[in-house]
């Protein structure tokens, strides 16, 4: 198994490699998708987020050994970039590769769990948290460094963005979920605000987002914010309910 520990977790490299070794019998569950698992593990004085990526199907195999870096891989890879520009992710530890012959099998992403108060998801489902717009308006800003570091976040939705409320009661915020990132020079306009499309239909979060982010990208109005967030979020929406009525459908004429 190819496994590469982040230089300052070089000590407890054995301790990781067993973890991952033992990974189907041992640790807590915290999440269990159709695709990937996700357990948590104490390490000392940490507690350690193990993503098992399950094993790709065999062209995908193939493309993750030889041509393409695995989710693993890009995941570790990414949080560093993250990181180095200042933009928050749980501090990338380790991960880990099982090369089957002429494909890759399983893969690990190892990081640091982070116990967080909440994630975007919860600011879409209960309007009356506290502190709801302020924390809207500190994610907005968080939204608008991401777009100045030139990230463009392709898994950006409610869930992978989790917020933690500090001692002095500001906010700080952490992607997950890395795999699918790109990096450029700059976001225009436009890509910005597509990036943004998947987080909310609710107009009232789309305004107060689009009165934040125009206080800082000072090239376009509220309005043209708004109007151009508000269509290309309720594109996605439509396209969004036509696949899972779609789905329904396939799956009624199965039965």
């Amino acid at each position: 198994m190819k496994f590469t520990v982040h230089q300052i977790f070089k000590r407890h490299k054995a301790e990781i490699g067993k973890i991952i070794e033992n990974f189907e019998i041992t640790g807590d569950l915290f999440v269990k998708g159709n695709r990937n698992t996700i357990k948590t593990f104490p390490l000392n004085d940490l507690v350690l987020n193990i993503k098992a990526f399950k094993k790709p199907n065999l062209l995908n195999a193939f493309v993750y050994r030889f041509i393409r870096a695995s989710k693993a891989k890009r995941s570790y890879e990414y949080a560093l970039k993250l990181l180095d520009k200042n933009i928050g992710t749980p501090q990338p530890i380790a991960f880990a590769e099982e090369h089957l012959g002429l494909g890759l099998g399983k893969s690990f992403y190892v990081c640091e769990h982070i116990v967080t108060e909440y994630t975007y998801r919860d600011l879409v489902q209960n309007p009356s948290l506290e502190n709801h717009e302020e924390i809207l308006r500190a994610f907005t800003r968080f939204c608008y460094q991401l777009h100045q570091a030139g990230v463009e976040f392709k898994d950006h939705s409610p869930g992978n963005t989790l917020i933690k409320i500090n001692d002095d009661q500001t906010y700080s915020f952490y992607l997950v979920d890395l795999n699918r990132m790109r990096f450029h020079s700059e976001l225009p306009f436009e890509q910005r605000m597509y990036n943004l499309r998947r987080l909310t239909p609710k107009r009232d979060m789309i305004a107060i987002m689009a009165n934040e982010y125009a206080k800082l990208y000072t090239q376009k109005t509220e309005t043209e914010i708004f109007e151009l967030l508000g269509e290309l979020t309720s594109d996605f929406q439509e396209k969004f309910h036509r696949k899972q009525r779609l789905k329904k459908r396939i799956k009624f004429w199965k039965k």
